[in-house]
């Protein structure tokens, strides 16, 4: 197997980056934040210029990211910052050449991803980029793996594996909805269930659309697009237009499903912290024998009238140790959408609760 070569000897300047001595010991400082230098090379250039991204802007990510500073001339790379962001950023990007030569897409989001994983992994053990990844879950679909990217979403794939209902609450672009899919078509595929529904209340974020022409299928679709978005992702078109007219993907509305015994089947309830205190309750008793039932949502983001309380919130603080029920909180940190989505979160996270205190 063709491996990315390293150019070695590193070459290292003499000149440490400034570290207060109170914190980090000299010695300890200069051999850690002294300046190094790593060459990277790559056999397939239409592969490094895939890797490196479009005008150099995987390149650009990894050295905001890492500290570093990328040149990049023709398939080289020359890296060059501290001794731990230099093998940082050699393993994001030979762990990423890895997965282009496996014929695997490269998104900004896998870019992202890659980076938390090296962060994560630290620089105290070997790494070998063509081996498995050993830090973070995956969902094998037929279509093509899903990896978590982050820790977060890696705890919330084993919690997707390993209970029978899971909470997934956090703001959005964390992935809890995709992942949610992710893990109902798997099971699905695997004959493991025998269908998936997915259900969402239909409340507007803070507008009034009317009443919605069309059957009941027609009326809900805007409310669960993301959901279907996701679904289209993960599986072959033909295929989840076969199941959704064969009815083993199902589309149930919140409101209809009082009464029902959900057996059998991946349910999943999205933008779950707009539904009610009974609502909620209604929805959890629904659970049947063989099935497993996924509820996400962002606490940050309720469209309920003022004072309303709502159903998310209760039911996680209320199920915090039951057994059989797994909770995954995500934060501004596990966004892998736009990075500038993250530092939005974020400004929003700070800014609310000053609002709050003020009034």
């Amino acid at each position: 197997m063709k491996r990315a070569r390293r150019c070695w000897p590193q070459q290292e300047l003499e000149k440490p980056l400034r570290t207060p001595d109170s914190v980090i010991p000299p010695a300890a400082a200069s051999e850690e934040t002294a300046t190094t230098q790593t060459v990277l090379a790559f056999e397939d250039n239409k592969l490094a210029s895939v890797l490196f991204g479009q005008y150099g802007q995987n390149l650009a990510l990894i050295e905001r990211r890492l500290g570093v500073v990328a040149e990049q001339r023709g398939n080289h790379v020359t890296i060059e910052g501290s001794r731990g962001a230099c093998e940082q950023a050699r393993r994001v990007l030979e762990g990423l050449y890895e997965q282009l030569k496996r014929g695997h897409d490269l998104s900004q989001g896998d870019v992202e991803g890659a980076i938390r994983q090296a962060i994560a992994q630290g620089s105290l053990f070997d790494y070998d980029p063509a081996a498995p990844r050993p830090a973070f879950e995956e969902i094998n679909l037929r279509k093509r793996p899903v990896r978590a990217r982050t820790a977060a979403q890696d705890a919330y794939i084993r919690a997707l594996k390993r209970h029978a209902l899971v909470f997934g609450t956090g703001p959005a672009g964390t992935g809890k909805t995709w992942l949610a899919v992710a893990q109902a078509v798997q099971m699905f595929e695997r004959k493991e269930v025998d269908r998936i529904i997915l259900s969402r209340p239909a409340v507007e974020a803070g507008e009034r659309l009317g009443f919605l022409p069309g059957d009941m299928r027609e009326k809900v679709d805007p409310y669960l697009r993301p959901i279907y978005d996701a679904l289209y992702d993960l599986m072959d078109a033909r295929i989840v237009e076969r199941a959704l007219q064969a009815g083993e993907i199902e589309i149930a509305p919140l409101a209809f499903m009082r009464g029902r015994t959900l057996s059998n089947a991946a349910v999943i309830l999205d933008e779950a912290q707009n539904t009610t205190s009974m609502q909620m309750k209604m929805f959890l008793t629904r659970l049947g024998e063989n099935s497993r039932m996924i509820v996400t949502g962002d606490p940050s983001q309720v469209d309920l009238p003022h004072g309303q309380t709502s159903g998310l919130a209760e039911a996680v603080k209320l199920l915090a140790r039951i057994e059989g029920v797994g909770h995954v909180a995500f934060t501004h940190e596990d966004v892998i959408r736009h990075e500038l989505v993250a530092r939005i979160v974020e400004a929003y996270d700070r800014g609310v609760p000053a609002r709050e205190g003020k009034g």
